[in-house]
């Protein structure tokens, strides 16, 4: 079983430091490697969002057990500007950056379970799991 595990995200090379660990973690659970590439691109997402919108934060990734079924949860938390409309960032092709637009509803996608808490001028905080088939 792995271990928690936290990742400072503020420089571009931490995007790949996170993708390790989640592999680490995904492959230790026995994720197929069709889901390990799921959690390495839900977490690449979740940590280039850091990098991109708020400059700093912090990325944990832990084993969860739930019900009977085990899986992975990671847990992003920013201290950014957050989220204005929460709802409009939810919508495939939105973007204030001039990007496609496919991040965090991709992420909701591919997740099994998705919660967002953020508030404008405070940060956001993300947690999803994704459960082991």
């Amino acid at each position: 079983m792995h271990d928690q595990a936290c990742i400072e995200v503020k420089e571009e090379y931490d995007i790949m430091s996170a993708r390790q660990e989640a592999r680490k973690a995904a492959k230790s659970l026995g994720f197929s490697l069709f889901d390990q590439s799921r959690v390495i691109t839900l977490i690449s997402e979740l940590a280039r969002n850091i990098y991109k919108y708020a400059g700093y934060g912090r990325i944990y990734i832990d084993t969860v057990e739930e019900n009977g079924l085990r899986g992975i949860s990671i847990l992003a938390i920013d201290d950014g500007p957050g989220i204005v409309n929460v709802e409009r960032a939810m919508e495939q092709g939105f973007s204030t950056s001039g990007s496609l637009g496919a991040g965090l509803p991709a992420i909701k996608r591919m997740a099994d379970e998705f919660l967002i808490q953020t508030e404008p001028g405070k940060g956001t905080c993300i947690r999803i799991i994704k459960w082991l088939d």
